[in-house]
């Protein structure tokens, strides 16, 4: 085992500080490394080297003690340490130097993350040992602080390690030594905007090749916008300033016209720029030496178009036929066009739409899109013209055919805004009570309703009225009327028409019918008046005709037709019709057709003055002075005729008489006689030729009797007889056989 523990002095190349050069025996048993200094102040870019030396036992368990493996380290545990020259961060930089029990680390090239504690490792055949704790480096730079007051500003020379002994320093401006500066401060005047440039450094007196980083202020800015294409609103933008200063500037970025400052970090940044952002950008950096503003930069955001509100003029309500303007505007980038559309189809492509004379039918919502490459936007208004009702229409339901008692409605439509109201009018007067609903309901609809309706459309603009339509109600015939023609005495043989009629629709089909009381009665005529171009008499009677469609058939009252007319030829008859016998009672009836009733007037022939007045003449106790010619007159207002009557009274009357009763006696003698006899027949049961014999001969009186009377009667007859009348008795002719 070794004695006392080497101290060697640590060989430093470049700018050193040893801020602690005290030897530190680290160890136990004999085992132990010594470190020349515990920490180190190194410039950055020089130079270090790192001493130390190591002990251990020369033996063990008899053993002789041999060292396998040296090296440093600043990762890993102790047990698992990471060998400085397999560290990356230290390749072709670190070299090791071994001389007995020596051991160096020298590091090339120092950088600022060599700042750490160094630990030195050695490995033997016994085991390995650590000396823990290591060595502290430090690398640091030479700094010039910069304070600033008003234009002065104060730059000092600084290190993070602290300098030994107050050496003196070298100040550079632009890289050229300034003669006359050897303190660790330096005073300079400050300029904002300055156009050139001035940059400090300051070294230690001795070294200075290891000059501190230069300051200076902030030079030119630039301005970077990312992305670097088009700028579309809504995408994340980024301005980025930048401009070379020591110590770093601070900034702050404008916007034109905008006083109040946007931001101040190096960039500004639009998470989702808009349109209003647009504009121009400037920024100013600032440090402890100057301030320099950079040139403007354009920020030109690409959006869609915005429509703004439509409008339109006049405003208020829109009446027909005024002039109307609809224009439409938006805010785009780039510009818009602009296409309005009305239901759906393009109109014109300009800004703005003028009806010289709207009309009810450019009524509804007009549609403005405005549209550039980053899209399209539209907006809608709804132009509401206002208008008089126009033409209105007048529909009726049902369609078809509109029966009596059925229900009908008519409905009245007329195109107006505001919408209209409605007055209902028939034959051009409004109904009663007044009916001014849209639609007129007829619930049970009669045959007075038919007719000409019209609706009338009204609104704060004015009236219009429809065209009338006909309602037609169908109905079976009323009760028909019958007319005659003329209207006075109806005279034979004139003209004479019968008119049936009645209300119905459609209309009545007519049949004139005459009462005689036959079931099967035969129409007399159809469709036309029952006329009589020369009326008779036999044409008076009953009449009545019915009217007939297909909704039902009615008969009329019946009428009396009197046909007026004269007397026609008078017929005579005498009563009783046998031989009129002196002394006896005659009637003598005149008979004439005639309307009114004729007057009768008898006169006998050859005389002037009227025997009697009636219908009936009557002569009680005839005698032979009354036969002679009569006739009779037949007369009223319409005219007169005349019949002639020849009378013949029979003489002798009183012989007749007496001969009957002879007559009568005889047979009343013959009858016992009679029934004696066939009383005698009986009882004999005996014919006898003698009962007939006697009755023929009694028949044959009787017979004779007869004969004779009538034999003179006929001859008187036929003396008396004339030519223009005959009164037959109603004597039988003698039977034949009878002589």
């Amino acid at each position: 085992m070794r004695g006392a523990a080497m101290s060697l002095t640590a060989a430093a190349s470049g700018f050193v500080f040893f801020l602690l050069s005290v030897s530190v025996i680290q160890g136990q048993d004999g085992w132990g490394v010594t470190y020349t200094s515990t920490q180190i102040c190194a410039v950055k870019g020089s130079t270090v080297n790192i001493s130390c030396s190591y002990t251990y036992p020369s033996t063990m368990s008899h053993q002789t003690t041999e060292v396998e493996k040296r090296f440093w380290f600043t990762k890993g545990s102790n047990k698992a340490p990471v060998d400085l020259k397999t560290d990356s961060d230290y390749t072709d930089r670190v070299e090791y130097f071994f001389h007995n029990d020596d051991c160096t680390l020298r590091i090339r090239d120092l950088r600022e993350r060599d700042s750490a504690e160094y630990k030195f490792r050695f490995i033997t055949n016994h085991g390995g040992f650590t000396g823990s704790p290591g060595v502290t480096l430090s690398v640091t730079d030479l700094q010039v602080q910069v304070t600033r007051s008003w234009t002065q500003g104060e730059l000092r020379c600084h290190s993070s390690c602290n300098v030994p002994d107050n050496p003196s320093y070298v100040w550079f401006n632009n890289g050229q030594k300034m003669d006359g500066e050897t303190s660790s401060s330096l005073r300079v005047s400050v300029e904002d905007n300055n156009r050139y440039y001035n940059n400090y450094s300051c070294a230690v007196t001795g070294y200075e090749d290891y000059r501190s980083p230069p300051v200076y202020g902030p030079k030119l800015p630039s301005v970077s916008v990312s992305p670097s294409a088009e700028i579309v609103e809504g995408s994340s933008v980024t301005l980025t300033c930048s401009s070379d200063a020591k110590p770093a500037a601070n900034y702050t970025w404008y916007k034109e016209n905008v006083d109040k400052p946007l931001s101040k970090e190096p960039q500004l940044v639009f998470s989702s720029i808009r349109s209003s952002d647009s504009g121009q950008y400037y920024w100013a950096a600032e440090n402890e030496l100057g301030t320099k503003t950079s040139q403007y930069k354009s920020i030109d955001v690409k959006y869609a178009p915005k429509v703004g509100p439509l409008s339109l003029t006049p405003t208020g309500d829109i009446r027909e036929n005024s002039r109307v303007t609809l224009t439409c505007s938006s805010d785009a980038n780039p510009a818009a066009t602009y296409t309005w559309y009305k239901d759906g189809k393009p109109l014109y492509k300009k800004t703005q739409i003028v009806f010289s004379s709207i009309q009810s039918s450019d009524s509804g919502r007009y549609y403005c899109e405005a549209e550039n490459k980053l899209g399209r936007r539209s907006r809608s208004i709804f132009i509401d013209v206002k208008y008089a009702p126009k033409l209105p229409s007048v529909s009726v339901s049902p369609s078809a055919e509109i029966v009596e008692g059925s229900s009908v409605t008519l409905t009245c439509s007329s195109d107006a805004n505001p919408a209209a109201t409605y007055t209902w009018y028939k034959e051009n007067v409004k109904l009663r009570p007044p009916i001014e609903e849209q639609q007129l309901v007829l619930t049970s609809i009669q045959s007075s309703h038919s007719g000409q309706y019209t609706c009338r459309a009204r609104n704060s603009l004015g009236p219009n009225t429809s065209k009338p339509i006909s309602i037609k109600v169908k109905y079976g015939p009323n009760l028909p009327s019958v007319s005659v023609r003329p209207s006075g005495e109806i005279e034979e043989g004139s003209s004479v028409t019968l008119t049936c009629q009645s209300k119905a629709y459609p209309a009545a089909n007519y049949t004139w019918y005459k009462e005689n009381r036959n079931p099967e009665l035969q129409p007399l005529n159809k469709n036309t008046p029952l006329v009589f171009s020369s009326i008779q008499s036999s044409d008076s009677g009953q009449y009545y005709c019915t009217a007939e469609n297909e909704l039902g058939r009615r008969r009329s009252r019946s009428i009396s037709i009197d046909v007026k007319y004269g007397p026609k030829l008078p017929s005579v008859s005498v009563s009783p019709s046998a031989e009129i016998v002196e002394g006896s009672s005659v009637n003598l009836t005149c008979s004439s057709d005639a309307n009114p009733a004729a007057n009768y007037t008898w006169y006998k022939e050859n005389e002037d003055s009227p025997k009697a007045s009636g219908q009936i003449f009557t002569i009680t106790d005839v005698r032979p002075e009354h036969s002679g010619n009569y006739y009779c007159v037949a007369q009223n207002r319409r005219g007169h005729q005349n019949s002639t009557l020849h009378l013949i009274v029979v003489a002798g009357n009183l012989t007749m008489i007496m001969n009957i009763i002879r007559l009568t006696v005889v047979v009343l003698m013959l009858i016992p006689l009679l029934l004696l006899s066939l009383w005698a027949r009986k009882k004999k049961n005996l014919s006898s030729t003698t009962g007939p014999h006697e009755h023929v001969e009694i028949e044959t009186l009787v017979l004779r009797m007869r004969t004779s009377q009538t034999l003179q009667h006929r001859q008187k007859t036929q003396r008396s007889r004339k030519t223009w009348c005959e009164v037959q008795s109603d004597a039988a002719e003698p039977e034949a056989g009878l002589t």
